[in-house]
């Protein structure tokens, strides 16, 4: 059994400000720094940093170089990576003085995905491997059939929701990884129970782990539910803090844990990467974690 996450690249610009710039407004940046980033890589470093060997599959531009070199360092194996002569996908991250942040996305690369490249890619996996998404790549839907026509287990983390996903068959995704916002987007519904209760019934096949921010994270399968609270830390940055639950998550599960255990660890692994700057720096170990709850 193999793991393929195929998904984006991106160096983060993130700019510290007292408050989220306004329209119309300008303000000054007590500091800039730049890090490795996008959902992908994050969340290929949270599997890798969780102790479970991942491929990663995506597209860098000129600037790549440090977005491989992290992947390599974290031990994600970059195999199926290409490089393009092109600027590649780039942020410009807000971070406030509580940690909130907002992200302006520019998709360079990602972007331009061919089906002759993910053939190439998928044509190394098959029957119970698994595969892990995202929403910042293009031809998200070609992926998605060519998977499940070779028999992968297909992961969905549905960010960001939009219109591209209506071209997508969801009927194949095994796992649904996503926020109560998108949620609320896929169902009409704002109340967890109402939202998963929705989501059942449109992928009576799927399972659903929906976080719910400060209030914790809940599994469902259609029959079973299982709530996991978070673990209060000060909030540095919060760009990573999802991709950080997803990557442990999976990991846990892959290496046999059961959903209550996993959800516990990708809770703990979250809370560490919230309560401290960046998307990928902030990402902890396994051992950091395992650490963090004997406490």
């Amino acid at each position: 059994m193999k793991v393929l996450n195929y998904g984006s690249l991106n160096v983060d610009n993130v700019y510290s400000l007292h408050h989220i710039v306004q329209g119309g407004e300008t303000i000054l940046s007590s500091k800039v720094e730049t890090f490795c980033g996008g959902k992908g890589l994050n969340q290929s470093i949270a599997l890798a940093k969780a102790g479970v060997p991942v491929y990663h599959a995506g597209l860098v531009g000129e600037d790549g170089d440090m977005l491989l070199e992290a992947c390599r360092e974290s031990g994600v194996d970059t195999t199926y990576v290409r490089k393009l002569p092109v600027k590649g996908g780039h942020t410009i991250i807000q971070v406030d003085e509580n940690g909130q942040n907002c992200i302006i996305l520019y998709g360079g690369t990602n972007q331009m995905q061919t089906k002759e490249y993910i053939d190439e890619v998928l044509g190394n996996f098959g029957q119970g491997d698994y595969l892990i998404l995202q929403n910042e790549v293009n031809l998200l839907d070609y992926i998605i059939d060519q998977a499940y026509a070779r028999g992968m287990r297909i992961v969905l983390n549905p960010s960001p929701f939009d219109e591209k996903l209506k071209a997508c068959d969801l009927t194949k995704i095994y796992l649904f990884m996503l926020n109560e916002i998108e949620g609320e987007q896929f169902t009409g519904f704002s109340d967890k129970d109402e939202i998963l209760a929705s989501l059942a019934e449109k992928f009576p096949a799927a399972r659903f782990v929906l976080t719910l921010g400060s209030d914790g994270a809940v599994y469902y399968d259609g029959k079973e539910k299982v709530f996991q609270g978070i673990f209060k830390v000060k909030a540095v940055d919060t760009t990573a803090a999802g991709d950080t639950f997803t990557g442990f998550f999976m990991a846990s599960l892959i290496s046999g844990a059961t959903v209550a255990e996993a959800l516990r660890t990708a809770a703990r692994a979250s809370a560490i990467a919230v309560s401290r700057p960046g998307a990928t720096p902030s990402i902890p170990t396994m051992e950091e974690v395992k650490a963090a709850l004997a406490e």
